[in-house]
Protein backbone atom coordinates (compact mmCIF):
# COMPACT_ATOMS: atom_id res chain seq x y z
CA UNK A 1 0.00 0.00 0.00
CA UNK A 2 1.34 3.74 -1.16
CA UNK A 3 1.77 6.28 2.02
CA UNK A 4 -1.28 7.63 3.12
CA UNK A 5 -1.69 11.47 2.02
CA UNK A 6 -3.16 13.38 4.88
CA UNK A 7 -5.66 16.39 3.91
CA UNK A 8 -4.80 19.37 5.84
CA UNK A 9 -7.09 22.62 6.62
CA UNK A 10 -4.64 24.71 5.91
CA UNK A 11 -0.86 24.74 4.81
CA UNK A 12 1.69 27.60 5.52
CA UNK A 13 4.40 28.72 3.53
CA UNK A 14 7.27 30.49 4.97
CA UNK A 15 9.74 32.04 2.72
CA UNK A 16 13.29 32.28 4.42
CA UNK A 17 16.29 33.44 3.11
CA UNK A 18 18.98 33.43 5.42
CA UNK A 19 16.75 33.65 8.49
CA UNK A 20 18.30 31.41 11.59
CA UNK A 21 18.58 34.03 13.86
CA UNK A 22 14.05 34.44 13.80
CA UNK A 23 13.34 30.96 12.15
CA UNK A 24 12.74 28.48 14.83
CA UNK A 25 10.95 31.76 16.78
CA UNK A 26 8.22 31.58 14.42
CA UNK A 27 8.01 28.00 13.78
CA UNK A 28 7.21 27.69 17.46
CA UNK A 29 4.66 30.75 17.49
CA UNK A 30 2.88 29.17 14.20
CA UNK A 31 2.45 25.62 15.89
CA UNK A 32 1.45 26.80 19.01
CA UNK A 33 -1.31 29.21 17.57
CA UNK A 34 -2.40 26.54 14.98
CA UNK A 35 -2.78 23.91 17.99
CA UNK A 36 -4.85 26.32 20.07
CA UNK A 37 -6.82 26.75 17.68
CA UNK A 38 -7.59 23.19 16.35
CA UNK A 39 -6.30 23.72 12.73
CA UNK A 40 -4.82 21.11 10.83
CA UNK A 41 -1.87 22.88 9.79
CA UNK A 42 0.85 22.12 7.22
CA UNK A 43 4.19 24.22 7.58
CA UNK A 44 6.86 24.75 4.48
CA UNK A 45 9.64 26.58 5.01
CA UNK A 46 11.34 26.95 1.71
CA UNK A 47 14.60 27.67 2.63
CA UNK A 48 17.42 29.41 0.22
CA UNK A 49 20.65 30.29 1.59
CA UNK A 50 23.75 29.65 3.60
CA UNK A 51 23.81 30.16 6.93
CA UNK A 52 22.22 27.25 8.16
CA UNK A 53 18.45 27.96 8.10
CA UNK A 54 17.54 24.63 6.58
CA UNK A 55 19.41 22.46 8.34
CA UNK A 56 18.19 23.90 11.55
CA UNK A 57 14.28 23.57 10.33
CA UNK A 58 15.38 19.73 8.97
CA UNK A 59 16.41 19.36 12.70
CA UNK A 60 13.19 20.85 14.09
CA UNK A 61 11.04 18.71 11.50
CA UNK A 62 12.29 15.66 12.73
CA UNK A 63 9.42 12.98 13.78
CA UNK A 64 7.09 16.04 12.60
CA UNK A 65 4.82 15.19 10.03
CA UNK A 66 3.29 18.25 9.34
CA UNK A 67 6.76 20.76 9.32
CA UNK A 68 8.58 20.55 5.68
CA UNK A 69 12.01 22.12 4.38
CA UNK A 70 13.31 22.89 0.98
CA UNK A 71 15.68 25.39 -0.82
CA UNK A 72 18.83 25.61 -2.05
CA UNK A 73 22.22 27.56 -0.81
CA UNK A 74 21.75 29.92 -3.88
CA UNK A 75 19.59 32.55 -3.79
CA UNK A 76 16.61 31.64 -5.97
CA UNK A 77 13.84 34.77 -5.02
CA UNK A 78 10.75 34.84 -2.27
CA UNK A 79 8.45 34.50 -5.73
CA UNK A 80 10.18 31.19 -6.89
CA UNK A 81 10.59 29.70 -3.24
CA UNK A 82 6.97 30.57 -2.78
CA UNK A 83 5.73 28.96 -6.38
CA UNK A 84 7.92 25.48 -5.41
CA UNK A 85 6.31 25.16 -2.59
CA UNK A 86 2.89 25.51 -3.46
CA UNK A 87 3.39 23.10 -6.09
CA UNK A 88 3.59 20.45 -2.79
CA UNK A 89 1.17 22.02 -0.74
CA UNK A 90 -1.50 19.82 0.33
CA UNK A 91 -3.83 22.37 2.72
CA UNK A 92 -7.48 23.36 1.50
CA UNK A 93 -6.58 27.04 2.73
CA UNK A 94 -3.02 27.54 1.39
CA UNK A 95 -1.30 31.05 2.20
CA UNK A 96 2.06 32.37 3.04
CA UNK A 97 3.76 35.01 5.62
CA UNK A 98 7.13 36.18 5.76
CA UNK A 99 9.38 33.58 8.21
CA UNK A 100 10.62 37.31 10.36
CA UNK A 101 6.59 37.50 11.77
CA UNK A 102 6.44 41.14 10.78
CA UNK A 103 2.77 40.28 10.89
CA UNK A 104 1.94 38.00 13.52
CA UNK A 105 -0.01 34.64 13.49
CA UNK A 106 -2.47 35.86 14.82
CA UNK A 107 -3.64 38.01 12.79
CA UNK A 108 -5.14 34.94 10.66
CA UNK A 109 -8.09 35.01 12.87
CA UNK A 110 -8.98 38.41 10.76
CA UNK A 111 -8.15 36.28 7.55
CA UNK A 112 -10.51 33.04 8.11
CA UNK A 113 -13.76 34.51 8.47
CA UNK A 114 -13.21 36.14 5.21
CA UNK A 115 -12.34 32.49 3.73
CA UNK A 116 -15.21 31.34 5.03
CA UNK A 117 -17.26 34.05 3.31
CA UNK A 118 -16.60 32.91 0.18
CA UNK A 119 -13.73 35.34 -1.14
CA UNK A 120 -11.06 32.85 -2.59
CA UNK A 121 -8.23 35.55 -2.02
CA UNK A 122 -7.68 37.29 1.38
CA UNK A 123 -4.89 39.48 1.99
CA UNK A 124 -3.47 41.24 4.61
CA UNK A 125 -2.97 44.91 4.10
CA UNK A 126 -0.87 48.17 5.99
CA UNK A 127 -2.97 50.09 4.11
CA UNK A 128 -6.52 50.22 5.55
CA UNK A 129 -8.21 52.24 8.22
CA UNK A 130 -7.87 49.67 11.23
CA UNK A 131 -4.20 48.45 10.74
CA UNK A 132 -1.57 49.02 12.88
CA UNK A 133 2.06 49.60 12.16
CA UNK A 134 3.83 49.33 14.89
CA UNK A 135 7.45 50.25 13.72
CA UNK A 136 7.71 52.19 10.54
CA UNK A 137 10.22 51.94 7.33
CA UNK A 138 12.99 54.54 7.04
CA UNK A 139 11.82 57.43 5.24
CA UNK A 140 13.32 56.41 2.07
CA UNK A 141 11.84 52.98 1.38
CA UNK A 142 8.51 54.81 2.31
CA UNK A 143 8.98 57.70 -0.35
CA UNK A 144 10.50 54.54 -2.78
CA UNK A 145 7.18 52.98 -2.20
CA UNK A 146 4.70 55.76 -2.96
CA UNK A 147 6.54 56.10 -5.78
CA UNK A 148 6.76 52.36 -6.74
CA UNK A 149 3.11 52.34 -6.46
CA UNK A 150 1.92 54.78 -8.72
CA UNK A 151 4.04 53.18 -10.95
CA UNK A 152 2.37 49.54 -10.88
CA UNK A 153 -0.81 50.88 -10.93
CA UNK A 154 -0.55 53.03 -14.47
CA UNK A 155 1.95 49.67 -15.90
CA UNK A 156 -0.49 47.02 -14.42
CA UNK A 157 -3.85 48.33 -12.71
CA UNK A 158 -4.69 47.15 -9.49
CA UNK A 159 -7.30 49.50 -8.40
CA UNK A 160 -8.63 49.35 -5.52
CA UNK A 161 -5.60 47.08 -3.85
CA UNK A 162 -3.01 50.40 -1.94
CA UNK A 163 -1.07 47.73 -0.54
CA UNK A 164 0.04 45.26 -2.70
CA UNK A 165 3.38 44.20 -0.93
CA UNK A 166 2.48 42.82 2.74
CA UNK A 167 3.69 39.06 2.60
CA UNK A 168 0.54 37.65 4.55
CA UNK A 169 -1.84 36.37 1.81
CA UNK A 170 -3.95 32.94 1.49
CA UNK A 171 -5.83 31.28 -1.26
CA UNK A 172 -8.99 29.03 -1.51
CA UNK A 173 -7.10 25.85 -2.72
CA UNK A 174 -8.19 26.14 -6.19
CA UNK A 175 -7.88 29.45 -6.58
CA UNK A 176 -4.07 29.03 -5.55
CA UNK A 177 -3.22 26.15 -7.96
CA UNK A 178 -4.66 28.57 -10.82
CA UNK A 179 -2.85 31.77 -9.61
CA UNK A 180 0.35 29.77 -8.90
CA UNK A 181 0.38 27.48 -12.03
CA UNK A 182 1.05 31.06 -14.26
CA UNK A 183 3.02 32.72 -11.58
CA UNK A 184 6.84 32.74 -13.21
CA UNK A 185 8.26 36.28 -11.22
CA UNK A 186 11.18 34.89 -9.01
CA UNK A 187 11.90 38.27 -7.06
CA UNK A 188 9.42 40.80 -5.41
CA UNK A 189 7.38 41.97 -7.50
CA UNK A 190 5.59 38.12 -7.35
CA UNK A 191 3.04 39.74 -4.83
CA UNK A 192 2.04 42.21 -8.01
CA UNK A 193 1.78 39.26 -10.57
CA UNK A 194 -0.56 36.97 -8.19
CA UNK A 195 -2.98 39.87 -7.72
CA UNK A 196 -3.02 40.84 -11.03
CA UNK A 197 -3.67 36.99 -11.94
CA UNK A 198 -6.40 36.57 -9.48
CA UNK A 199 -8.14 39.99 -11.22
CA UNK A 200 -7.66 38.50 -14.55
CA UNK A 201 -9.50 35.03 -13.69
CA UNK A 202 -11.91 36.69 -11.55
CA UNK A 203 -11.06 35.46 -8.32
CA UNK A 204 -12.87 37.71 -5.50
CA UNK A 205 -10.13 39.31 -3.12
CA UNK A 206 -10.59 40.75 0.13
CA UNK A 207 -8.36 42.55 2.01
CA UNK A 208 -8.39 42.35 6.05
CA UNK A 209 -6.00 44.77 8.24
CA UNK A 210 -2.88 43.63 9.73
CA UNK A 211 -0.15 44.54 12.59
CA UNK A 212 2.79 45.02 10.77
CA UNK A 213 6.68 45.56 12.46
CA UNK A 214 9.46 46.56 10.08
CA UNK A 215 12.84 44.25 11.25
CA UNK A 216 15.03 46.48 9.87
CA UNK A 217 16.75 44.28 7.75
CA UNK A 218 15.16 44.81 3.59
CA UNK A 219 16.63 42.94 1.59
CA UNK A 220 16.10 45.07 -1.69
CA UNK A 221 18.84 46.63 -2.93
CA UNK A 222 17.39 50.63 -3.56
CA UNK A 223 19.00 50.48 -7.47
CA UNK A 224 19.37 47.59 -8.66
CA UNK A 225 16.57 45.78 -6.50
CA UNK A 226 13.95 48.80 -7.67
CA UNK A 227 15.65 48.47 -11.35
CA UNK A 228 14.58 44.77 -11.56
CA UNK A 229 11.51 45.59 -10.30
CA UNK A 230 10.78 47.82 -12.70
CA UNK A 231 11.49 45.27 -15.44
CA UNK A 232 9.33 42.52 -13.91
CA UNK A 233 6.36 44.95 -13.31
CA UNK A 234 6.45 45.41 -17.11
CA UNK A 235 6.86 41.81 -18.14
CA UNK A 236 3.65 41.19 -15.92
CA UNK A 237 1.75 43.44 -18.51
CA UNK A 238 2.96 41.35 -21.19
CA UNK A 239 2.62 38.21 -20.12
CA UNK A 240 -1.10 38.81 -18.75
CA UNK A 241 -1.62 40.79 -22.17
CA UNK A 242 -0.44 37.22 -23.81
CA UNK A 243 -2.90 35.03 -21.69
CA UNK A 244 -6.19 33.66 -22.98
CA UNK A 245 -8.65 32.95 -20.07
CA UNK A 246 -10.31 29.64 -21.19
CA UNK A 247 -7.48 28.05 -22.51
CA UNK A 248 -5.23 28.70 -19.17
CA UNK A 249 -8.02 27.86 -16.64
CA UNK A 250 -8.09 24.44 -18.66
CA UNK A 251 -4.38 23.86 -18.24
CA UNK A 252 -4.22 24.73 -14.93
CA UNK A 253 -7.19 22.60 -14.03
CA UNK A 254 -5.94 19.08 -16.26
CA UNK A 255 -5.79 16.66 -13.83
CA UNK A 256 -6.70 18.35 -10.60
CA UNK A 257 -9.25 15.77 -8.55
Amino acid sequence: MGREIRIHDLTLILPAYNERATILKTLDEAIAYFRARGIQAEIIVAADGDDGTRELVAQRAIGDPDLKVMGRPARGGKGRAIREAMAIARGQIIGYADADGKVPIEDYDRIEPMLQAGYQVVIGSRALKESQILRRQPWYRRIGAKGFYYYMQIVVSLPGIPDTQCGFKFFERKAAQQIFHFQNIDGYMFDVEILALARHFGFSIQQVPVRWRDDGDSRLSLFSGNVRNGLDILKIRYTLSRLNIPAAVSKATAGDS
